[in-house]
């Protein structure tokens, strides 16, 4: 996989969706391109992407004149290109910060429209041991801090009454590439722990883990290494640890209940925040309420105020609009949490800016 791209094309997306569900590798790059038609570019997130190649498949039986390309190269990648110009569209999971829209050439502004959120979830790999593994949050802070380095540590005991732990090294995955999983992550571990925030790794798209974690490109690298990796415990969005069929953790959330990853708890969780923000720039690092998974992240599509090609920024905006409708309920069905209907009115009415 190393040094190669993942894209997600429009002409190509059933087979590539088999193909990354089979081995969770990163399909060659093509441009295939409706003859005649107008094709839109675009790059970023891996936590999205699979919904991503979903929705451009099913969009395009209805827009067979318009194609869309989408490259998976992770959220910082994609927040460079956006910045650039390069693409029309970028794609993250970390909202664009003041410093970045600094960067934006005023003569096309930008915007950030959320298009669907996810749950971030530890998916484990432990000989003999399958479905069941329930962690507090000092526990996983500790895991990934370097601090709690076998699996029958007794402070994981704690939670595993009758979970046959073995006294195996717990070896950590996480991301070597820029990525919008890796903040939200993070940013839930410097919330729950003000140490990994302070004087710990911190919180951002890169950080330096301690101890000898290991390293793999996206969402799908990550859960492609604890698939083949005996002890090992990572980090990814829900959709790639169901695909391969890996275990994942129950967590503690902050009113202290264990609450797996499932479609109810992820919406309890982004229900939890009332308020949103004129620039849609909504994070929960650690939602409130006793029925609410403790990781999620909103996932954000970043547009152009001003498009010089007209067509293409109308296309975007009749796009988008069909995500907010027909789009929630492939992104439910895929494992990921549909947009709260307070937050499609306000990005339907940011996208209405759009021109």
């Amino acid at each position: 996989m190393k040094g190669t791209r993942r894209v997600a094309v429009i002409a190509l997306a059933v087979i590539a969706a088999g193909i990354l569900a089979a081995c969770g590798d990163r399909p060659a790059e093509t441009t295939a391109a409706p003859e005649g038609g107008l094709v839109i570019r675009g790059a970023g997130a891996t936590f999205p992407e699979p919904l991503y190649q979903r929705w451009i498949e099913t969009y395009r039986e209805e827009r067979p004149k318009v194609g869309f390309l989408y490259e998976g190269v992770g959220s910082g990648e994609g927040v460079k290109r956006f910045l650039a110009g390069t693409v029309d569209f970028g794609a993250s999971d970390a909202a664009l910060r003041d410093a970045e829209l600094e960067q934006i050439d005023p003569k096309r502004g930008a915007l950030m429209i959320p298009m669907t959120a996810g749950m971030v979830v530890l998916a484990y790999n432990i000989p003999d041991v399958g479905e069941g593994l329930t962690l507090s949050r000092d526990v996983y802070v500790d895991i990934f801090a370097g601090r709690i380095l076998f699996w029958d540590d007794p402070r994981t005991l704690e939670t595993n009454l009758g979970v046959n732990l073995p006294h195996r090294r717990i070896l950590t995955v996480v991301r070597r590439d820029s990525s919008g999983t890796t903040f939200a992550f993070t940013n839930h571990l410097g919330a729950i722990e003000p140490w990994w925030a302070d004087a710990g790794p911190g919180i951002g798209k890169l950080v330096d883990w301690p101890g000898s974690a290991m390293t793999a490109l996206g969402n799908a690298g990550v859960a492609q290494r604890v698939n083949i990796t005996d002890g090992s415990i990572g980090y990814m969005e829900f959709e790639f640890a169901r695909r391969l069929g890996l275990p994942v953790a129950t967590l503690y959330n902050q009113a202290g209940e264990p609450v797996a990853p499932s479609p109810s708890a992820g919406q309890a969780a982004l229900g939890s925040t009332r308020d949103i923000p004129a620039d849609l720039r909504v994070f929960i690092p650690d939602p409130e309420g006793r029925l609410s998974y403790p990781i999620v992240s909103y996932t954000w599509i970043l547009l152009n105020e001003r498009y010089e090609d007209q067509a293409k920024a109308a296309e975007l905006k009749r796009a988008l609009a069909w995500g907010f409708d027909e789009g929630q309920a492939i992104a439910e069905e895929m494992g990921y949490i549909p947009l709260p209907a307070s937050m499609i009115a306000k990005a339907t009415e940011a996208l209405a800016g759009v021109r």
